[in-house]
């Protein structure tokens, strides 16, 4: 048996529309205000294996989809199928399946875009959010591709991915080099360097690209990583064996609708009304706890929690650590 088989409940299925189905997994009793996890890229519902767990066991309701072009779940084709609208629509749809009026919607990378935006577009289904590194921000006041294009260059991963296929080809390639150069913790001493700035970067005349994924890939040697892994052989087996299947695409996708989501999220609230956690991880260097600086002025009811010792991928990182910030969060606001 493979670790998605031991590790997650067993996969289930809803049709949300237009032909896409999405693959999700539950555990705990069906009682309370349920939570449901989405991942981020290049992730699955899987990374949420511990949450689920250790909510289950505290006698939670938990529930992870993997989304559209993720996993076990469709891959659409049209780049627009992949927008805002239809990712938010796809955890309304989950939610009318299981018969769920509300939840608290609980998001790491890419999914917290998702589950900030589900409280904006959908309040009378958001019982309240949970953002693991990805804060919520007012929208900007110009298109977020051109913003980034001019601070962080063009070989910035995001902006790069804009071009079709580029991206998608490259992390294809070698999916087992791609996922392990992704999947790692910080390097040693990494919390003694000056932190990161992330997206706020600002590059200097004649800099180059600040976070040049690919390129950064291609010169990429695990051989010689000093990076730590958070991954046993089987858990990795399981991305890599998966991101084989289903190639990267539907991923890179999501971010091919920056534009469009900027230009569809006019005249939205740009405050948060419902009950919020802002998990940080101390050692992120894409979206460091700076980022999140400010998010009270939009979030009159906001928690915040820093997550020390762990990167990006906090949730696997720290499992422990983010398991138990939730399920105490979740105490204080939404008691059983």
């Amino acid at each position: 048996m493979s670790a998605l088989e031991t590790m997650m409940p067993p996969a289930e299925y809803v049709d949300v529309g237009d032909g896409v189905r999405l693959a999700y997994y539950q555990a705990g009793p069906h009682r309370g205000v349920p939570v449901v996890f989405c991942h981020g890229f290049p992730e699955l519902a899987f990374s949420w294996r511990h949450q689920l767990k250790a909510l289950g066991e505290a006698g939670r309701w938990a529930i992870a989809p993997d989304q559209r072009g993720y996993g076990l779940s469709s891959r659409p084709g049209p780049v627009e199928a992949y927008d805002i609208v239809h990712l938010t629509g796809d955890l309304v749809r989950l939610l009318d399946h299981l018969g769920i009026e509300k939840a608290v919607f609980c998001g790491h990378d890419w999914g917290g875009i998702v589950v900030w935006q589900m409280a904006l577009r959908h309040p009378d289904r958001t019982a309240g959010v949970i953002g693991v590194n990805t804060p919520f921000n007012r929208r900007s006041p110009a298109d977020p591709i051109e913003i980034m294009r001019k601070r962080l260059g063009e070989e910035m991963y995001i902006v790069h991915f804009q071009k079709p296929g580029e991206a998608d080809a490259a992390l294809a390639a070698d999916v087992a080099k791609s996922m392990g150069f992704f999947l790692r913790r910080p390097a040693l001493g990494a919390a003694a360097e000056p932190p990161s700035a992330g997206f706020a970067t600002e590059r200097k005349p004649g800099d180059p690209s600040a976070f040049p994924l690919v390129r950064i890939l291609e010169a990429y040697d695990p051989a010689v990583d000093p990076r730590g892994t958070f991954l046993t052989e089987a858990e990795m087996a399981v991305f890599v064996d998966t991101f084989r299947r289903t190639g990267f695409t539907g991923g890179i996708n999501w971010y091919r609708n920056f534009t469009r989501n900027w230009r569809l999220g006019e005249g939205l609230p740009d405050r948060i009304d419902v009950p919020s956690l802002m998990v940080m991880a101390e050692l992120d260097a894409v979206l460091p706890p700076s980022a999140a600086d400010g998010m009270e002025e939009l979030i009159p009811d906001l928690e915040k929690a820093l997550v020390r010792g762990s990167g990006h991928w906090t949730q696997q990182e720290k499992p422990a650590e983010t398991s138990e910030i939730i399920l105490g969060w979740l105490a204080r606001r939404f008691p059983v």
